[in-house]
């Protein structure tokens, strides 16, 4: 699919573009069954990524890193967490209030009783807050989503032709992951024909597929012209965007195509979330923490540096505050005030950080990873005691299994928040 304009013309649109008549609409996520257990107690914008972030900083700093700096959230399944990083990390608010980053929870109004109920839904239920501004577009993004993407792009995109009344982000994946996406196909023009949300078998996209053999699929980010929203959100029977919005709305509705052609991934598994996180250990990976032009935000902390007693570590991210002894660490993410133990191996994981350093009320347990561990391949979330020679290597390759101390995701050990691994535990 090519551009359908010329970079002239995309400058003529920066021109006129007036980035105080965009409104930009972030979707908290629902209940997230796919990543749990990391979703038991939080939202999955709320889950920790890369150590120090929250998956809810990518669609913010995208949005901010763009100029478009008039930000709701929609927050409602398990908010908590996600609503205090929010409030405690984007106090961007001016006098003037022309620049925020909100949270707009789901509440019980004189025109509704229910919660939002889908994608579609909660933008409707949130409309006379929005209506406020008095935008020209509004710009829906995903809240559990990896790119970098200038977003100023493809609201010009949007822009050049007249006509076009919502543009949808897509992006070009192999036939494996199809299954798990809504497909579409655009004209020469950039206009999408078809859209096949998840399809559950091959034969319904053929049609759709590239000359490269790959497939468009629908990114989850849209703008929509302020007027087409309100008018394709007035049937309350229809609560998701990508069920039903957008495959009806190409009957009556110009709807454009942007294909973005950086790396983009849906954080839904627990196999997607692990694979997005040791991709960053990677030499040079697809998907950089250190783009000075585009930085990701996340709270700031005043934690002291990283303290390394005798440590090996190789390809490695060791976030601030973290203690390290006499230990051997290989492809993993250290998060923030973690404490490891002398004679303990990591490799190919993925260790959240401390709430607070010190030890547990009310018992003698240490927070952090115990002396002598072997760890491989496995989740630990935030705030775990993990004893003394506990071994968690998975050394019978089981791909689904749960006990009292850990749960089994594709393979992939997941020790859950706060669990406390004793003393010699082995899987």
């Amino acid at each position: 699919m090519t551009r359908a304009s010329s970079q002239d013309t995309i400058d003529c649109v920066d021109f006129i573009l007036k980035k105080s008549e965009v409104i930009t609409i972030i979707l908290g996520g629902g209940k997230g069954t796919r990543l749990m257990p990391l979703t038991d107690r939080r939202s999955k914008p709320a889950v920790s990524f890369g150590g120090k972030y929250r998956l809810i900083d990518i669609p913010i700093s995208n949005s901010l890193n763009s100029g478009f700096n008039q930000i709701f959230v929609l927050t409602q399944f398990n908010s908590y967490s996600l609503n205090r990083h929010i409030s405690r990390t984007y106090n961007i608010n001016s006098i003037n209030n022309k620049s925020f980053v909100e949270i707009i929870a789901a509440e019980q109004t004189n025109l509704s009783v229910n919660w939002f109920e889908g994608t579609a839904d909660a933008v409707r239920k949130v409309l006379p807050h929005i209506q406020e501004y008095k935008p020209k577009y509004v710009m829906i993004l995903s809240g559990d989503q990896l790119y970098n993407m200038n977003l100023t792009e493809f609201v010009q995109n949007h822009m050049i032709n007249p006509d076009t009344e919502i543009s949808v982000a897509a992006n070009s994946v192999p036939e494996d992951r199809v299954h798990g996406l809504g497909i579409i196909k655009a004209n020469k023009a950039g206009y999408i024909e078809e859209f096949i949300e998840k399809p559950s078998d091959i034969t319904q996209v053929e049609s759709c597929r590239m000359p490269d053999s790959n497939f468009l699929a629908n990114m989850g980010i849209y703008v929509f012209n302020t007027k087409t929203l309100i008018d394709v959100l007035s049937d309350k029977t229809k609560t998701d965007f990508g069920k039903e919005i957008l495959p009806q709305s190409l009957a009556t509705r110009k709807v454009r195509s942007y294909e973005y052609k950086g790396y983009w991934e849906d954080i839904g598994t627990i196999k997607a979330f692990y694979d997005a996180n040791l991709m960053l250990t990677d030499d040079i990976p697809p998907f950089t923490l250190y783009e000075e032009d585009t930085p990701l935000y996340t709270r700031a902390r005043s934690l002291p540096p990283t303290k390394l007693n005798n440590a090996r570590v190789n390809k490695a991210l060791i976030c601030e505050g973290s203690i390290i002894n006499d230990a051997e660490i290989y492809r993993s993410i250290i998060g923030i005030r973690q404490f490891i133990d002398a004679g303990t191996k990591i490799s190919d994981s993925v260790i959240m950080g401390l709430d607070n350093y010190g030890f547990q009320e009310g018992s003698n347990i240490k927070r952090g990873v115990g002396p002598n561990c072997e760890i491989h391949k496995t989740i630990i979330d935030k705030d775990c005691s993990i004893g003394a020679g506990v071994k968690l290597l998975n050394t019978n390759n089981v791909q689904n299994y749960e006990d009292e101390y850990v749960v089994i995701r594709d393979g992939i050990i997941v020790v859950p928040r706060r669990t406390v691994v004793p003393d010699g535990y082995e899987i």
